[in-house]
């Protein structure tokens, strides 16, 4: 018997969606359903100083606007810390995390920023002389680093192919809870996704190193591995990624403007799948998407 598909939509409720964010739900739908799978949503709202439970309820409001309908009630990640912590606790059992007391200054100090995208990759300056290492985490504020080995991770993406990431390399021992005790993004993700099921992850091609992170989290814990698709970003029209700043493709802008027939079609032929922007349902979407696949040189302009 064939396993379900099970794909999610996970945005961050900080303020009204684009049409970027349309475009990764869209297509993370269509994925799920083009193969009778479920959809599933989930609000990234672990930061208490930027995410609004209205915000969360608005992007469920576009949603439904869009026809965009979970298969199960939305998850709140707010509400999930007990299994972020049950998830802690099997990492320091394996002796490869640590406490550190690093600051970005004391890192950038001594590691100058990779010159692609401004990313730090951590040296290790707090990292225990040998591992694995039992001891007590320091006391005081500390964030919790998680010891990355120096060895090559690899996994096919359905868009972008065979990928090898060494995270030595890439982004050294990363941090699992913050020094204010806010979970970090890759620990929650990995422990959400596989406790609600999800074995299909489409999302923007921004998160595509994240997935060596996440794979390596799953291993570690013991956890089944969900497959990847990393769909390419919507860029303005001058090259750069849509955002809260772009107002005008914001969705209160495109609900007064365009109908959900009409955003869906200009979904479609921004990804390719439809050669024009006529307007489609979200039925003919899902069939469109089962028969033309999307390309990862697509550079989707609006």
């Amino acid at each position: 018997m064939n396993e379900v598909i099970i794909g999610r939509f996970a945005p961050s409720p900080t303020g009204r969606m684009h049409l970027g964010n349309v475009f990764a739900a869209l297509l993370s739908y269509c994925d799920s359903k083009s193969q009778g799978g479920k959809w599933l949503v989930r609000h990234e709202d672990l930061d208490p100083q930027r995410s609004r439970r209205e915000y969360a309820l608005q992007i469920e409001d576009d949603l439904l606007w869009l026809g965009l309908i979970p298969d199960e009630k939305p998850e709140y990640q707010s509400e999930r810390h007990h299994h972020y912590e049950e998830s802690l606790e099997k990492l320091r059992k394996t002796g490869l995390t640590y406490g550190c007391s690093c600051t970005r200054a004391d890192i950038l100090a001594t590691q100058a920023p990779h010159q692609s995208d401004g990313r730090v990759i951590y040296g290790g300056r707090c990292r225990p002389a040998s591992l694995p290492c039992f001891a007590p985490e320091p006391e005081g504020k500390h964030s919790v680093r998680l010891y990355v080995p120096d060895r090559e991770i690899r996994f096919t993406d359905g868009l972008y192919g065979p990928q090898t990431v060494n995270l030595a390399q890439e982004c050294g021992d990363f941090i699992v809870r913050r020094a204010d005790g806010a979970w970090a993004y890759q620990l929650a993700v990995v422990t959400d996704d596989a406790l609600m099921g999800v074995n299909r992850i489409v999302r923007g091609s921004d998160l595509l190193l994240s997935a060596a992170q996440q794979l390596y989290l799953y291993e570690l814990l013991g956890l089944p591995m969900p497959e990847f698709k990393h769909i390419p970003l919507l860029c303005n029209s001058d090259g750069r990624r849509l955002s809260k700043r772009d107002k005008s493709l914001a969705m209160d802008s495109l609900r007064r403007d365009y109908t959900p027939e009409k955003i869906i079609g200009l979904t479609a032929h921004l990804s390719g799948i439809a050669p024009t922007d006529s307007p489609l349902s979200l039925s003919a979407l899902t069939e469109l998407y089962a028969i033309n696949p999307l390309t990862p040189n697509l550079t989707a302009r609006i």
